[in-house]
């Protein structure tokens, strides 16, 4: 991804992240073609993985993608503006007295318990028309879905399943990240068995995940989620081309004595003469408070033209502390651009230095960030 875009940024910036729209594009297609029998749906909640929804869905559009699944309505709202003739699921709950919301924004709620079915079946009734919905099946993770007795008596209640249009069933891998895991073959199974009660209707089975699991999980829609951002979906997977880099301007140059220490606590030492670089960035962007320093530890690094920086100390709110003693003096300048994710630095790189996953460091960056939007496929910006 090419540095060229911060030469646009505001003056006024702290930080930046640059998105490459072509390089979401290019995971796209990549993701669909790995199952070429199924629709390839996009997972766009949490602002896109962090994104932005508008220009995620108004780019995949471009790739002929027309099915997306959010979190929450309000997402589905965001959706649907960008797309007015996408097919839009909820995911995380359809609540009594919200039929006529979904209804009329033509948004699909996905169903997950036998209260949510009823609720759904009854307004379609009373609307006078079998309006589609999702079916969630609970094939092992507990989380969301009809179990195997809800389902069998959903099958039995007629009325109520022609009361509307069962569009998709659908469940969700525990354990995709992990290919060996006997769990997936057991929910599969399970997945299969249980679609077996319903009459025929489309299935959606693979996660990001599950794409790359082969083609008995596909069915007939895929959700692409994770991957498509640029993250590793699954263990030791090579992943999919970088969407996101975040940078951060340095605020201030200052020297630091060795025995004197760095930030909040006083929880690192230095150990020698110090040129200390601040930069305008912090736990508040998404830069996890765990990424600090202390001594006899280490945390992440920050890149200035390819030359690592170290950070120094702990990550506060606000701000961050780097080493860059052994930087040219014209590259650690006040006003200069410092790489935190990146060529150098991944996502899910961070992620394991912080020790959690790619999916919390991803959508929890940037929101003070002046977001910059590119296509390097075309050169656009």
């Amino acid at each position: 991804m090419p540095a060229a875009p911060l030469k646009n940024a505001d003056p006024t910036t702290t930080s930046v992240l640059t998105i490459d729209l072509g390089a979401l594009r290019a995971n796209y297609r990549a993701l669909r073609d790995l199952a070429p029998g199924a629709e390839c749906a996009a997972v766009i909640k949490a602002y896109a993985y962090g994104i932005g929804t508008e220009q995620a869905v108004r780019a995949l559009s471009k790739e002929d993608c027309k099915t997306y699944f959010v979190a929450t309505f309000s997402e589905a709202q965001t959706v649907r503006n960008a797309a007015p003739d996408a097919t839009v699921y909820v995911l995380d709950g359809f609540f009594s007295g919200s039929g006529p919301a979904f209804a009329e924004a033509r948004i699909r709620p996905v169903l997950s318990c036998i209260a949510e079915v009823i609720d759904w079946a009854a307004y379609c009734k009373g609307k006078g028309e079998p309006l589609p919905a999702a079916i969630q099946l609970e094939t092992g993770m507990n989380r969301l879905g009809l179990p195997i007795s809800e389902a069998v008596t959903l099958v039995n209640a007629t009325e109520t399943l022609n009361a509307f249009t069962p569009a998709l069933l659908m469940s969700h891998l525990a354990c995709g990240d992990e290919p060996e895991n006997s769990m997936n073959k057991a929910q599969l199974k399970a997945f299969e068995d249980m679609r077996a009660l319903f009459p025929p209707c489309p299935a959606s089975f693979a996660n990001s995940a599950g794409i790359f699991l082969g083609e008995s999980y596909h069915f007939d829609v895929t959700r692409a989620g994770f991957a498509l951002y640029g993250g590793r979906a699954v263990n030791d997977q090579t992943p999919l081309a970088q969407i996101v880099q975040c940078h951060a301007r340095i605020t201030q140059i200052h020297e630091g004595q060795a025995g004197e220490t760095v930030g909040y606590g006083a929880a690192h030492t230095l150990t020698r003469p110090t040129k200390i670089a601040t930069l305008s960035l912090g736990y508040a962007d998404g830069i996890l408070r765990c990424l600090g320093a202390s001594d006899g530890k280490s945390g992440l690094s920050g890149y200035i033209d390819g030359h690592r920086a170290p950070v120094l100390g702990r990550v506060s709110m606000d701000l961050i502390t780097l080493d860059v003693t052994d930087i040219p003096d014209a590259l650690a300048e006040r006003g200069n651009w410092v790489e935190i994710l990146g060529d150098h630095t991944s996502v899910d790189d961070l992620a394991i230095q912080a020790g959690t996953i790619g999916y919390e460091v991803l959508t929890s960056l940037g929101h003070r960030a002046q977001r910059i939007y590119i296509d390097a496929e075309t050169g656009a910006a």
